[in-house]
């Protein structure tokens, strides 16, 4: 038997739309887009109307009612953002304090250096009692001898010691190396002595190059001009308060380059920090010419054509200009940190006091002078002249004649400036009505 089998279904079993059908509806559609818009547009013309009627009643345009209600609000939030900004200023300044203090720690103990305190007296460890008859002489001539070609001051103690006593640290020096030399020599005569003193002063330039490179490389600073790495070398002899510059300066320079990579600074900021804590003090030997350390400092370091920025920060350690750069901050704090730390320097309150007061008494000697003053450990003194007593071209004068006195009499460090205040005041008194 057979069974009758319907024809498979293909495609889609709905009959398509007919194309008026679709022609109706894209004419609904269109309509309906039409009258979106005409409502918009009346919806448009209506805030505009709304808006203008606003403005009318307030007297006021949009933008400044707009700057009205900020003015308002900020009125209304003003209390709660003070307490904000005040809360908000607190916790940053207790984070920057925090982090200041430890910045500071952590550099000074990555800088700290160990030394011993100099003064102004060196000494020299004699092999043998017999040697002091020897360096004494006849009559003592040797010493005589000695002592006028070092310009030093010697003194034989007890045991095998010599002290060398001078306020130059160059000439104690040489005098110490003369001495040392001679010693190991043997012959000790008046001639010899002189002969070997000559002889010494010609090795201190070698000996300050060979120390200034030790000082340069120290503090990781290289390719500097020959003279200036000389120069450098006069820190070793030169010393402040018991503090060796040498030994101050590299100290600095540590804290200061540590302070540097705290503050995540670039590398060539922190190459300028090394040299800035390097050149800082170099004004204090040169004794050619005359200034404050700061002035010659800043004229030594512009003849060898340093950064500006170094030399900024040389000319503002001190503050006496405004700080320029963070460089200039950086140095100004690792100095203060290394010259004022605990046992970095050495002086006793009385020697410090009586020191001022000698300096102070030296200028009122002078019979035009009615009051001195002396600031910054001595080194700026102001004399308050009688007007009656001194004219203003006599005022030059006076000034050169109490830096000559100074100079002679004095006990100090580095340079005085001295400067002289004459004031003529003239008062008269109405009569009464």
């Amino acid at each position: 038997m057979a069974f009758y089998a319907p024809p498979a279904k293909t495609g889609n079993s709905n009959p398509p739309p007919s194309i008026d059908k679709v022609e109706r509806l894209l004419e609904e559609v269109t309509k309906r887009l039409s009258d979106l818009d005409a409502q918009k547009a009346r919806l448009d013309k209506l805030q505009e109307e709304f808006l203008s009627r606003l403005e009318k009643i307030s007297s006021l345009s949009r933008e400044e009612a707009k700057e009205q209600l900020l003015e308002q609000a900020k009125q209304y939030f003003a209390a709660d953002l003070a307490k904000l900004i005040e809360q908000t200023r607190q916790d940053y300044q207790a984070q920057a304090n925090q982090m200041a203090q430890d910045i500071l720690v952590d550099a000074m103990v990555h800088g700290a250096t160990e030394y011993t305190a100099e003064y102004t007296v060196s000494t020299v460890t004699l092999p043998n009692e017999n040697v002091k008859g020897s360096i004494i002489g006849k009559e003592g001539r040797n010493i005589a001898s000695f002592e006028k070609a070092t310009g030093v001051e010697m003194e034989i103690e007890e045991g095998n010691t010599i002290r060398l006593s001078s306020f130059d640290p160059l000439r104690r020096e040489i005098a110490k190396r003369s001495l040392e030399f001679l010693i190991k020599d043997s012959r000790i005569t008046p001639t010899r002595i002189e002969e070997v003193v000559v002889q010494t002063r010609h090795q201190m330039d070698t000996i300050l190059m060979d120390e200034g490179r030790k000082i340069c490389a120290a503090c990781g600073v290289f390719h500097l001009h020959p003279d200036l790495i000389k120069t450098i070398g006069r820190y070793r002899f030169r010393f402040s308060y018991g503090q060796n510059l040498g030994i101050h300066t590299i100290e600095e320079t540590k804290i200061g380059v540590q302070i540097g990579h705290e503050l995540n600074l670039p590398d060539d900021q922190i190459q300028q920090i090394r040299l800035g804590c390097l050149l800082h003090d170099i004004g204090k030997v040169v004794t050619e010419e005359e200034g404050t350390h700061v002035q010659l400092g800043v004229q030594l370091l512009k003849k060898y054509e340093i950064p500006e920025t170094v030399v900024n920060a040389v000319a503002e350690h001190h503050e006496d200009r405004p700080f320029s750069s963070v460089v200039s901050r950086v140095v100004w704090i690792a100095d203060a940190i290394s010259g004022s730390r605990p046992g970095a320097r050495y002086e006793p309150h009385e020697a410090y006091v009586q020191r001022l007061q000698q300096i102070e008494d030296i200028g009122r000697t002078f019979p035009e002078v009615a009051e001195v003053y002396a600031f910054q450990a001595g080194r700026d003194v102001r004399v308050i002249v009688r007007p009656e007593m001194a004219s203003d071209a006599e005022l030059t004068v006076l000034v050169s004649r109490i830096r000559q006195k100074l100079e002679k009499e004095a006990q100090y460090v580095g340079q005085i400036k001295v400067t002289a205040i004459r004031e003529v005041r003239a008062t008269d008194i109405t009569k009464a009505k």
